[in-house]
């Protein structure tokens, strides 16, 4: 949910089969009914256990069909199903992302679920606003059923921020622009700290030995910047696009996207945040647990994660209001996708539908672990949050207040991100260039005139 969903990812490659029922695809054309073993990826660690119970209760009610979960690592995880999409050995179902759908849709290896949905009359409305409408592509078909969704917020270690003397309620108001960083760049520099305890905004301030950054730097962004600049954009009302979902035209060489990079790569320049050579390799989570950064801006799929770490008092606040008077969050969501060459396409079905059901919602709505696409699961997982003294309105505000924005879904996806990474990574590693980011503009421009 790039969503940088690196960070969500295990190292293990960790299978699970929910029976021990016979190993192997079956083949649930021949004989009607749906049975068989069906094969299930997702990438995420911390959602694998909520799934693990979903097998468990479907097989329960489907005692026909096995389902065998693997977990792996984000980047294990897409290149095992690239390769096995060309050598015919992909899982029947995986957990697929809005970056990925458009070009397996364009080579037409995921299956078009409307005539599944049309007969089981499925109901497209119980999803939150917005999230069923994400999966239907440039051909009008529908690839997908929302599993879930998630908004960005600024996580904090209250201990460094209330020894700041920054108080819950500056930290819910802080505002920013590109020219000095408003209330927002004030907190960052006043809660950076220097090994000899002298703060960003003190005189004598040594930004070549930080001891506490401001903010952290997760990576460059490369192309939707997500949990990095993604809703400071947004707020200077830039976008992505000429029109999202199916845009054909990126406006990265815009004159607004320019000077909010540049600002947020000076915040390093200060010593407020790492360098891009600092942070590589580095946690964020880790470094907001080791007191080693006070904040850190990432998505509501991390909120298990931090709240989880031991030594640590964590907090979220919501996205700083920008100069348009308005905060923003990129709105996310995931589904799974059936596998166009799966030899068990019924039973694969009956899966997918049933992660996409109520049933399996409300049981990650009660891990507490994501919010649930589902309306009515949501207040559960909201509930579940709370009992665990977890207040997440930082992130479900955005719904509420009707300030989120698309993660932009176009062609060539995979080859935006080829041209965006390198250029971003450039403009975080030295001058921010205007001409440069205009250079890879045209080039990703260029893809859609081919």
């Amino acid at each position: 949910m790039n969503r940088n969903m690196r960070l969500l990812a295990g190292l293990a490659l960790i299978p699970f089969v929910v029976t021990a029922c016979g190993g192997g695809s079956g083949d649930s054309e021949s004989g009607g009914a749906a049975k068989g073993t069906v094969n299930y990826w997702l990438w995420d660690a911390n959602q694998q256990p909520v799934y693990e119970k979903c097998a468990t209760d479907f097989h329960a009610k489907n005692p026909a069909i096995t389902v065998k979960v693997t977990q792996k690592g984000w980047d294990d995880y897409w290149s095992g199903i690239t390769t096995g999409m060309v050598s015919g050995t992909a899982p029947d179902v995986f957990t697929d992302h809005l970056a990925k759908f458009p070009d397996y849709m364009n080579k037409k290896q995921i299956l078009p679920l409307d005539e599944f949905i049309e007969k089981d009359k499925i109901d497209t409305t119980i999803y939150e606003d917005g999230l069923a409408e994400l999966w239907v592509g440039n051909d009008g078909k529908r690839y997908g059923l929302p599993k879930d969704w998630d908004t960005i917020a600024l996580f904090y270690n209250k201990k460094l921020t209330d020894a700041a003397g920054l108080t819950p309620e500056q930290m819910g108001a802080l505002a920013w622009n590109p020219t000095d960083g408003g209330t927002y760049e004030k907190a960052i520099a006043h809660l950076t700290v220097d090994k000899n305890g002298k703060r960003g905004d003190e005189a004598g301030f040594d930004k070549t030995k930080v001891k506490t950054y401001g903010l952290w730097m997760e990576g460059s962004g490369t192309g939707p910047g997500q949990t990095q600049w993604s809703m400071y954009t947004a707020t200077t009302d830039w976008q992505f696009t000429d029109k999202n979902p199916w845009g054909t035209k990126y406006n990265y060489a815009d004159p607004k996207f320019v000077e909010t990079i540049k600002w947020w790569k000076g915040l390093a320049d200060k010593g407020y945040m790492p360098s891009f050579k600092a942070q590589k390799g580095a946690q964020w989570s880790d470094q907001l647990a080791a007191g080693n950064v006070a904040m850190a801006t990432n998505g509501s799929w991390m909120i298990g994660a931090v709240f989880g770490t031991k030594g640590i008092t964590p907090a979220v606040a919501p996205t700083p209001i920008g100069p348009n008077g308005k905060r923003a969050s990129m709105f996310n969501g995931l589904s799974d996708s059936i596998y166009a060459g799966t030899k068990n396409k019924t039973a694969a079905w009956e899966w997918v539908k049933y992660l996409a059901s109520p049933a399996c919602q409300d049981v990650v709505a009660d891990a507490a672990v994501v919010f649930p696409a589902i309306k009515t699961s949501v207040p559960i997982a909201e509930a579940k949050f709370k009992e665990k003294n977890i207040d997440v309105s930082a992130f479900t505000v955005h719904l509420k207040d009707k300030t989120t924005f698309l993660f932009p879904i176009t062609d060539h996806g995979a080859d935006v991100e080829a041209i965006m990474q390198p250029a971003m990574d450039a403009a975080m590693t030295g001058t921010v260039d205007a001409a440069a980011l205009v250079a890879a503009n045209n080039q990703v421009n260029a893809l859609f005139a081919q």
